[in-house]
């Protein structure tokens, strides 16, 4: 299920009385804010100031029923603490027919909320700024593919032309020793092998429809030395939402993002 479909969901959840724990986490580790694991007390006190406030209204079963979602929570944050990313939206019932986990790569403003619904609002906000998008980077050979959602890599695809069937291949992820493959410069074409860029690239754009429709691109962009850059958007059917030349292709994919989406 894409993150959009999720998002639906989540906004027509509701319950009678207050029963759902929203969760909203900064646990940048390049944040002030959270150095030396200061998320936990953060954490911790946010929790505490919602049992509290229950505590004062006297209500045995929401107190009951919060504690259960606290102690899950807690549990599930502190499983996870050695591969913490930005940060941590949670949204969560005792009963468990809502249980949604996300860990981000985007700015989170810590928040917590006792509510009869999901609070979604935040959640929407980052998914507007960071949707489920495809970041292709072109070069003469070899097509770099990054499949994201909320500032997190997915997958890293890498598309390479074959001369001999003039095919567009994946290439293998894991060679033999479990490493993954990356792109290099004896993967590319030879320099004298000649061919008009536009149609070079031409086979591509079935590969990019199927990628869009499978993994649920709300959009994608390109990124490539101009002459790449050009070259593949003219093959596409639709206009990516950003066309930068710029050539990313050794690149990070934290740097990839960064340039792509927070430039």
């Amino acid at each position: 299920m894409t993150i959009n479909k999720e998002l639906q969901a989540l906004k027509a959840y509701s319950c009678t009385d207050r029963c759902v724990l929203s969760v909203y986490l900064n646990t940048n580790p390049a944040d002030p804010d959270t150095l030396k694991g200061a998320w936990k007390i953060h954490l911790k006190s946010g929790l505490k100031r919602i049992g509290e406030y229950l505590e004062a209204s006297d209500d045995e079963q929401e107190i009951k029923a919060f504690e259960q979602i606290k102690e899950k929570i807690i549990n599930e944050i502190e499983e996870n603490a050695h591969d913490l990313r930005k940060g941590i939206v949670i949204f969560a019932t005792a009963n468990e027919d809502l249980w949604s986990v996300y860990y981000v790569q985007v700015p989170v403003k810590t928040n917590f909320y006792w509510e009869n619904h999901p609070m979604t609002e935040q959640l929407e906000y980052m998914y507007k700024a960071y949707p489920e998008a495809g970041i292709i980077m072109p070069s003469f050979g070899e097509v770099r593919i990054l499949d994201t959602a909320m500032g997190f890599v997915r997958d890293d695809l890498t598309y390479k032309f074959d001369p001999v069937s003039e095919e567009w291949r994946e290439k293998t992820k894991i060679d033999a020793k479990g490493r993954r493959a990356i792109a290099d410069k004896s993967s590319a074409l030879e320099p004298g092998y000649k061919v008009n860029a536009t149609t070079f690239f031409k086979g591509m754009n079935t590969t990019i429809e199927q990628l869009r429709k499978k993994r649920g691109w709300r959009e994608f962009h390109v990124a490539g030395e101009a002459e790449m850059a050009k070259a593949f958007t003219d093959c596409l059917k639709d206009l990516p939402a950003s066309c930068i030349h710029k050539n990313l292709n050794n690149s990070k994919s934290s740097e990839v993002i960064h340039q792509i989406f927070e430039k």
